[in-house]
């Protein structure tokens, strides 16, 4: 069970999203069995991939602890890229919404945040001003010796996928492109246009991200 869709016509939940989580997740860990549960968890390949929060969420603790996995942002969101963490993410993740770049990047419509019952999502706008100051989603970092314009084979596919192209990535020679993580507000458009396989650019969650600059 690794990945959620919500139920069309639902209903938003009452009460504590985290102790709802946690119910929920041990009804289902207790149907599917201990054992099983265990194994789907151990070492799994999807829990070390890279998922990013829809725009405009609370910071990592405070997210979970408003979100009341009610499914609406999936529901709402017209690029169909909102999936909902399984079991495998552990009970304190189980039905929250994530984003994986690689697979389909945020285009920050923003319907997600302004369904969101619960605060979990705050609303920004839609101008490029209110994704700079309201979406913290990760950062964009690029791997120079997979990317084909530093190899001389001129690409530009990131830049032109940009939602802040020419502020959060600038291109060089042979549109070599350089993000300004200052600016990136980490969609995932870049990640999910990369022509590289795997791609040469790829978007850290703001979670994982460690220290100052990075």
């Amino acid at each position: 069970m690794s990945e959620l869709t919500p139920e069309p016509g639902g209903t938003s939940p009452k009460g504590d999203g985290a102790t709802r989580r946690t119910f929920l997740g041990a009804l289902v860990a207790g149907a599917v069995g201990a054992a099983g549960w265990a194994a789907g968890t151990k070492d799994s390949k999807r829990s070390r991939e890279l998922r990013l929060r829809p725009p405009g969420a609370l910071p990592d603790g405070e997210f979970e602890s408003a979100c009341v996995s009610c499914f609406k942002c999936g529901t709402a969101c017209p690029n169909d890229c909102i999936r909902f963490h399984g079991l495998e993410s552990g009970l304190g993740k189980v039905f929250t919404p994530y984003i994986k770049a690689r697979t389909r990047g945020c285009t920050l419509c923003g319907e997600c945040a302004n369904i969101c019952p619960s605060g979990a999502l705050v609303p920004f706008g839609d101008s490029r001003e209110g994704w700079l100051e309201g979406v913290d989603m990760g950062k964009a970092y690029v791997n120079e010796g997979l990317c084909y314009s530093f190899a001389g084979r001129t690409c530009g596919a990131c830049y032109r996928a940009c939602p802040l192209a020419g502020q959060a990535i600038k291109i060089g020679l042979l549109e070599t492109p350089h993000v300004d993580r200052d600016l990136c507000v980490g969609c995932g458009l870049c990640e999910q246009s990369c022509l590289h396989l795997p791609q040469a650019i790829r978007v850290i969650p703001r979670e994982n991200l460690k220290g100052p600059g990075a």
